[in-house]
């Protein structure tokens, strides 16, 4: 199929070897964080935070955290341009919301005088919400929209990238307790430039199931 998006996402891969001399430039990660921050949510909740961790104390930080485990991942912290990590509030209340229907205020999306009635689908919220007021199951999903469009975006922007969900969770939410401040981190994105000759996914072709394998059309 020959169209720009395609093309694009064709392009992408997961990559296992970065660049280390290349840094994405402002201007591309100021267009990356807009679209993060566009990302969908579920009932607009936008129950998120993303630590950008970019300079070389940062870096040695994260770089600690593979102490124990997934130490095939630890180079994409000094060879990547960014690490990204992706956390979700794992205790969404009725107070968070209140900051997104005040802010659709301020932006003339709800009226002043709805304010109350658009509390009116947070009762969804509350649905994912167990007895002692965790909410992670329904949060961390929305924290995954933001990391797909973020793929996409990346994609379009000839910028490479590497999910991480080989992060020693335990560690990472320690060491960035205080920045994370009280949200919870599941996965991680490096991004850059592949390394020209040592990325070996680059050359591999794409692969994924056919078509006739996941839609299904009634």
């Amino acid at each position: 199929m020959a169209h720009p998006i395609i093309e694009d996402l064709l392009w992408r891969h997961s990559t296992k070897k970065y660049d280390a001399t290349r840094k994405v430039s402002q201007e591309n990660l100021d267009v990356l964080f807009e679209a993060m921050r566009l990302s969908a949510s579920s009932i607009n909740s936008q129950p998120w935070k993303f630590i950008v961790i970019e300079g070389d104390k940062a870096k040695e930080r994260m770089s600690k955290t593979f102490a124990h485990k997934h130490q095939y991942n630890q180079p994409h912290v000094f060879d990547s341009s960014h690490i990204i990590l992706f956390a979700y509030n794992p205790r969404y209340t009725r107070d968070d919301y209140a900051q997104v229907v005040d802010k659709g205020i301020e932006d003339g999306r709800t009226k002043s005088e709805d304010r109350d009635s658009a509390f009116g689908v947070f009762s969804f919220a509350e649905f994912y919400t167990d007895e002692k007021g965790n909410t992670s199951g329904w949060t961390k999903a929305q924290t995954y929209l933001a990391l797909g469009n973020t793929l996409h975006v990346l994609a379009r922007l000839k910028i490479d990238s590497t999910p991480l969900e080989g992060i020693d969770i335990e560690l990472v939410n320690e060491e960035f307790k205080e920045e994370l401040d009280g949200y919870q981190c599941d996965v991680a994105l490096a991004i850059g430039y592949r390394h020209p000759e040592n990325d070996f996914n680059a050359s591999l072709p794409k692969s994924r199931l056919s078509m006739d394998n996941i839609l299904v059309k009634i």
